[in-house]
C-alpha cells in the first residue's frame, strides 16, 4: 500500500476512531441515515465503500443486497470490519489500500462508490478522485459526504453568542491548510486535518469528468433532533455537505 501523511495519521488513531465512529451522534443519527436513504435500493449492485473505517456502511449496504468491497488505509480498521462482518454472516470483500491506489481492482467495476466523510482527509485528492473515476462503471454513481468547507476549517469556529445561540465565525476560508488536532473532544489522539474550498472540490470533479447530479445541505428531521441536542445546531447552519456525481 502507498503510504502518506494521511494513511500514517489515521492508522495512529484507528482504535479511538473505531470507538468514536460507532457512538458519534452526528454520524449515527444524521450522516449515516441520510446517506443510506439517498443511495436507495442497492440490491445486486456492486458497491465500493472507500475509506470504510470500521465498516458500518459496508455492513448496512450488504444487508441491503449489495455486493460490497470495503477499502481502508488502516489495517486495524479492516481487521475490525472483517470480524464484525463475519459475526453478522455478511459476505464483504475487505482490502487495505490507500484511496489513491486501488491496485487489483479493475476498471469500470462498480455501480456505486461511497466516499463518506473521507475526501477531505486524503493527502492525494487528485489521485483518489482519479481512482474513483477509473473503477466506476459508465453511468455509475458516486455518493460523497464531507465537512462543509464553508463552515469547518482551521480558521472557522463554531461558538455561542451572548444569548446562547450557535454561530460560526470565519477568519480565513481561502487558504487551504493542513494541521494536526485532536480527533474529537475528550479524545487525546491527534490526527491530520485538511481544508479545501468548494472550488477545490468541484474543479477536481470537473478535471476527472464527473458530472454533478445532486447537491444537498440537509436540515435534520424532528426525530433526528430528538436523538441528540447537538443535531439541533444543524437547523440553521450546515456542518455537512452531500454530493452525488455520475460518470
Amino acid at each position: 500500500m502507498k503510504s502518506d501523511s494521511s494513511t500514517i495519521s489515521w492508522n495512529n488513531v484507528c482504535a479511538d476512531w473505531i470507538s468514536v465512529a460507532q457512538t458519534n451522534d452526528f454520524r449515527m443519527c444524521f450522516i449515516m441515515p441520510y446517506t443510506l436513504q439517498k443511495i436507495g435500493d442497492v440490491t445486486n449492485l456492486k458497491v465500493l465503500d472507500l475509506g470504510c473505517g470500521e465498516g458500518g456502511y459496508s455492513r448496512e449496504l450488504a444487508k441491503g443486497g449489495a455486493q460490497v468491497t470495503a477499502v481502508d488505509c488502516s489495517k486495524a480498521a479492516i481487521e475490525y470490519a472483517i470480524n464484525k462482518a463475519n459475526s453478522e454472516n455478511l459476505d464483504i470483500c475487505h482490502l487495505v489500500r490507500n484511496s489513491n491506489d486501488l491496485y487489483e481492482i479493475g476498471d469500470d467495476e462498480y455501480d456505486l462508490v461511497l466516499a463518506s466523510m473521507m475526501l477531505m482527509d486524503c493527502e492525494d485528492f487528485d489521485g483518489t478522485v482519479g481512482e474513483i473515476k477509473r473503477v466506476l462503471k459508465k453511468d455509475g454513481r458516486v455518493f460523497i459526504s464531507i465537512l462543509h468547507p464553508c463552515f469547518n476549517g482551521k480558521e472557522i469556529r463554531w461558538c455561542k453568542d451572548t444569548e446562547g445561540n450557535t454561530e460560526v465565525k470565519v477568519k480565513d476560508y481561502f487558504s487551504p491548510q493542513t494541521w494536526e488536532a485532536k480527533l474529537t473532544k475528550g479524545i487525546e489522539s491527534c490526527v491530520i486535518w485538511r481544508h479545501r474550498t468548494l472550488q477545490d472540490y468541484f474543479k477536481m470533479f470537473i478535471k476527472h469528468d464527473l458530472q454533478l447530479i445532486d447537491f444537498n445541505e440537509p436540515i435534520p428531521t424532528e426525530k433526528q433532533i430528538s436523538e441528540s441536542n447537538r443535531i439541533d445546531w444543524l437547523t440553521k447552519i450546515p456542518m455537512f455537505l452531500f454530493i452525488e456525481l455520475k460518470k
